[in-house]
């Protein structure tokens, strides 16, 4: 499994972005995908997952209502759209995914440690 994210850079704050996860793989419809981020110094935080079936969507508590995240199941790919974006949303952020159902209880899917298949990791920059 191989992930290439893409589409970070330098926004103003309260602008907006949009980061992709293109994800090679046969079978993309088995993987949960997740995105952390890591500013420096900081631990990685989760960001947003989602199901296999796109149908379900996940957000850490400092992104809901800001940023929104989707698949494209026929693309093998998975989009974090970000907007209202702050200097504190700085970090390098990275895609992940997991051959297991997002729904399998104890949100699993927030925990880096769950997951074997890492992105290298997108840089994004909130100036104020």
């Amino acid at each position: 499994v191989q992930l290439q994210a893409s589409g970070g850079g330098l926004v103003q704050a309260g602008g907006s972005l949009s980061i992709s996860c293109r994800v090679s793989v046969r079978t993309f419809i088995d993987y949960t995908i997740a995105w952390f981020r890591q500013a420096p110094g900081k631990e990685r935080e989760f960001v947003a997952a989602v199901s296999r079936s796109g149908g379900l969507k996940y957000y850490g508590d400092s992104v809901t209502g800001r940023f929104t995240i989707a698949r494209d199941n026929a693309k093998n790919t998975v989009h974090l759209q970000m907007s209202g974006l702050r200097p504190e949303d700085t970090a390098v952020y990275y895609c992940a995914a997991q051959m297991r159902d997002a729904r399998g209880g104890g949100n699993w899917y927030r925990q880096p440690g769950v997951y074997e298949n890492w992105g290298q990791g997108t840089e994004v920059t909130v100036s104020s």
